[in-house]
């Protein structure tokens, strides 16, 4: 399995997550879109999100600048349109779209900022926005070594682009030049044994990066897996849903 592989499945993972189906279905109402509104799913991964709004009766276009994302999400959903394309660069006519959505993409993001000007620029006015994500240094994990949680939560996050994307929401948005901001966190708690890939890949990018050695991980991990075993296992994400209006309406 190629890293584009395993992206998707963690993908998957996530949207059949409980909770994630009523969290998508919030972000869609935040949109405001009836039938006919135009809308981009930016980061659109497997492209569920596009085929949701698609039955909803919107015209919504996928972006991701991964090919096999796309090629992906084509296979998946072909009665839907999906395109390669840049968050910073995305192929519409300036104000053409109605609704600009980006779920789990900011924080992975050099320039969130771009993204958001990139975002103004293809909304129409009064045009919405709902942005939606998890700070990465925010994690909730029950665990017997704290400090070594405390390690490996850092560690990981240290490796995103932008860690911290989520919480600063409602600033992007507002310094873009959207207004009405308004901001929710919504709590994805995942006690279920089927979760321990996460875990452990936790565990385990630590390690990789030279943050913690094998034993400490391999440690953790075999608690984490004694923990399902014995229905003990939770990790806790904070997700931080924003939305804004362009000004101008």
């Amino acid at each position: 399995m190629d890293n584009n592989q395993r992206l998707l499945a963690l993908l998957d993972t996530a949207d059949q997550a409980p909770g994630a189906a009523q969290l998508r279905q919030r972000s869609y109402e935040l949109l405001g879109c009836g039938p006919g509104a135009r809308a981009v799913d930016v980061g659109c991964g497997g492209g569920l999100a596009v085929a949701e709004l698609v039955r909803r009766g919107v015209l919504a276009i996928g972006v991701d600048q991964d090919e096999r994302m796309i090629a992906a999400a084509r296979l998946r959903h072909p009665s839907c349109e999906f395109q390669v394309a840049n968050a910073a660069a995305l192929p519409f006519a300036d104000g053409s779209l109605d609704a600009y959505r980006a779920d789990k993409l900011l924080h992975a993001l050099d320039d969130p900022a771009g993204a958001l000007a990139e975002a103004r620029r293809v909304l129409a006015p009064g045009g919405r926005t709902v942005l939606t994500g998890q700070d990465w240094d925010l994690l909730a994990i029950a665990t017997g070594d704290t400090a070594l949680t405390r390690t490996l939560v850092q560690a990981r996050a240290d490796m995103v682009p932008s860690p911290q994307a989520a919480r600063s929401y409602r600033n992007l948005l507002l310094d873009a030049g959207f207004s009405e901001v308004t901001v929710e966190v919504h709590t994805a708690v995942f006690t279920e044994a089927e979760m321990l890939p996460l875990a452990a890949g936790l565990a385990q990018t630590a390690c990789d990066a030279g943050a913690v050695r094998q034993e400490e991980a391999d440690e953790w991990i075999s608690d984490q897996r004694a923990r399902a075993a014995a229905d003990r296992f939770l990790i806790a994400v904070p997700l931080f849903m924003a939305a804004g209006r362009l000004r101008g309406s």
